[in-house]
């Protein structure tokens, strides 16, 4: 397993064909995620001439048509990585408005995980008390699973465990062939969201574009002290809005060991390292200062920081606003794209 991932936060099918395939082969990513805001914006513009051919189906049955094609183009343009056990996964995430429904949210993902039939694929799940149970669920039958809509530290460490219970349970139950080297683990990564954190509270704290990053590394200090290689941090919401900060901002600020970045293609093209370049001169002497891992602070050093700009009560809204403004974006976002289709 690579130190440190860069994955493409964007899928879209003529872009996977030609600069999708550029940033793979340049050793810049080895991975990619989607939501349905991404799939919004393809299904809105460039599938336009495309939804002819499904006339007769249901608008679900239209999106996930599309959906599916574009991840297993995704997965298998990413196999080589996966070979490689240089991650090499794609995400999608089930239907949103089920979040608050466990049988329903299980059974959509094993019925998408099925269909796409790709082992490189993970199921987004959202971070509530019903998709934990998912999350579980999932990584015990050897489902990938992207954790995703994380903000608080309460949150990193309820998917922690139930991904954890999930693995361990698969590990009971197929430890011979484990052991064999006939198959693999599944993979779990915990998507914690940065950047909307700065845009909600810039205007109320001292340490500006710094709270999304402190929160991050807080979570992903105790998803990292678990020890856990198949569990990892993926630092989602890393895009920059405006032109106050550099388009690679959160990439270069959370460069740390063992854990992910999805990037948006304007980060990803203004970060001048990459998965590759990370793991080649992470030393001391590197001369390319975006490849160096950097420490985080220690939690005591985040959690002082952060209660010189919030108090407990303020960041706790913080993120419950977040969580359920996440919920509502993606629900949104789906809503208009079954509309339109």
């Amino acid at each position: 397993m690579k130190s440190f991932s860069l994955w493409c936060d964007f899928v879209e099918n003529s872009f996977l064909d030609t600069e999708f395939v550029s940033l793979i082969n340049s050793g810049k990513i080895n991975g990619a995620t989607s939501n349905p805001a991404i799939f919004k914006q393809a299904i809105l513009g460039s599938y336009r001439d495309k939804l002819a051919k499904f006339q007769g189906l249901k608008p679900k049955e239209i999106y996930e048509s599309l959906a599916i094609l574009d991840i297993q183009k995704a997965a298998d343009k990413l196999a080589l990585n996966f070979a490689q056990n240089n991650d090499g996964f794609v995400s999608l995430e089930i239907d949103p408005r089920l979040y608050n429904n466990t049988s329903q949210s299980l059974g959509e993902a094993k019925r998408l995980f099925t269909s796409i039939a790709k082992p490189n694929v993970m199921m987004k799940i959202p971070a509530t008390k019903q998709g934990y149970e998912v999350m579980s669920e999932l990584m015990s039958l050897g489902i990938n699973v992207n954790a995703t809509l994380i903000f608080s530290l309460s949150q990193a460490k309820e998917c922690f465990d139930a991904l954890n219970s999930g693995l361990k349970a698969f590990r009971s139950k197929n430890s011979s062939t484990l052991k064999s080297g006939n198959l693999r683990e599944p993979q779990g990564v915990i998507s914690v969201f940065v950047s909307r954190f700065d845009r909600l509270l810039n205007s109320r704290v001292v340490a500006k574009n710094e709270i999304g990053i402190l929160n991050a590394s807080l979570c992903y200090n105790f998803i990292y002290s678990q020890n856990e290689p198949s569990i990892r941090t993926l630092f989602a919401s890393t895009g920059v809005k405006g032109d106050d900060l550099p388009k690679d901002y959160y990439i270069k600020k959370l460069l740390f060991d063992k854990c992910i970045n999805t990037a948006p293609l304007d980060a990803l093209n203004a970060f001048k390292g990459g998965c590759v370049n990370l793991a080649l001169n992470s030393d001391k002497n590197s001369s390319l200062e975006e490849a160096k891992f950097k420490t985080p602070l220690s939690s005591n050093e985040i959690c002082a920081k952060l209660k010189a700009n919030l108090n407990d009560d303020e960041l706790e809204k913080a993120c419950e606003f977040l969580l359920d403004d996440g919920l509502k974006q993606f629900c949104v976002a789906f809503e208009d794209i079954l509309n339109a289709v």
